[in-house]
């Protein structure tokens, strides 16, 4: 697991039908890293720290084991000061 940031909203139009409609979110581990796209399951907004997940364990989170994530966003941080 990984303590991220939600930078901002992915737009992508064209997606292989498996992933449905969850929405793509760009996060950050620190400010100014290398940005990552993680599925958001839960609902966050910009600005949100969050919990993310990777490798199966993100599959299993975005919904189902052939689910095509590498990191899916499992929960919202209420307190956190990095």
């Amino acid at each position: 697991m990984k303590i991220m940031r939600v930078v901002q909203t992915l737009v992508s139009t064209n997606r292989i039908d498996s992933m449905g409609h969850r929405p793509l979110l760009v996060v950050q581990e620190k400010e100014g890293g290398i940005p990552s796209v993680a599925i958001d399951a839960i609902g966050c907004v910009p600005g949100d720290w969050v919990i993310c997940v990777g490798s199966s364990a993100a599959r299993d989170a975005a919904g189902a084991k052939d689910f095509p994530s590498d990191l899916t966003i499992v929960g919202i941080i209420d307190h956190w000061n990095p």
